[in-house]
């Protein structure tokens, strides 16, 4: 049998959006967030790569997560060319209110469209998503993938489907907005969906 087929997975998130797209790209296995387990999970984004951040998270919560579950974490992010790359790790803190509380994320999205209000052609509006995926099987058994997909920032949001910035989002290569694709089809271009599948090619190497 392979132990792969049935992995449990811990994921290092209080998401339930991301938790709903991890359950359909890495499906058959069992995902779970910390909370239904009983845990309590925080971790503080401090470091200054994804990839480091999605591993701070996943050491992290191995330390208070029972046995038997793998570890799997992400951070992921929206770049922005025109902004120097910003949000980028800063992604989920972009924008606040002017007593410092952030932004809801219907809130930050239209926070993002007015920084770039004064951008008026599409290709000066170039951006991407990132996300780094970090995976601990066991104490000496952590990997890491980091996948991106090229697109651009609408003129306005459109869409209902996904969460976070993809109202925004066109994606380049079917040139509509990430949450106006229906869940299959995100799956065949989201940066999450991207890592995940490459996390898969490296978790095959133990069936």
């Amino acid at each position: 049998m392979s132990i792969l087929r049935y992995m449990k997975i811990l994921l290092a998130s209080n998401n339930a959006h991301k938790k709903e797209e991890f359950c359909r790209i890495l499906a058959p296995h069992t995902i779970a967030l910390p909370a239904e387990l009983g845990l309590t999970f925080d971790f503080d984004e401090d470091k200054e790569t994804f990839t480091e951040n999605a591993l701070g998270k996943a050491h992290a919560l191995a330390a208070i997560a029972p046995a038997g579950w793998a570890i799997l974490a992400d951070d992921s992010g929206l770049c922005v060319d025109a902004l120097g790359g910003a949000p980028g790790i800063h992604t989920a803190r972009y924008g606040q209110t002017e007593g410092g509380a952030l932004l809801e994320s219907g809130e930050r999205n239209q926070f993002l469209l007015k920084n770039l209000s004064h951008l008026t052609k599409r290709a000066e509006r170039s951006a991407h998503f990132v996300c780094a995926l970090a995976l601990i099987i066991a104490e000496h058994r952590v990997y890491t993938v980091c996948e991106r997909v090229d697109g651009f920032i609408a003129f306005e949001a459109s869409g209902s489907t996904g969460f976070g910035y993809d109202p925004i989002f066109i994606v380049e290569e079917v040139g509509a907005p990430m949450a106006t694709l229906p869940e299959g089809e995100k799956d065949k271009y989201s940066h999450r969906a991207l890592a995940s599948r490459k996390m898969n090619m490296i978790m095959k190497e133990y069936e």
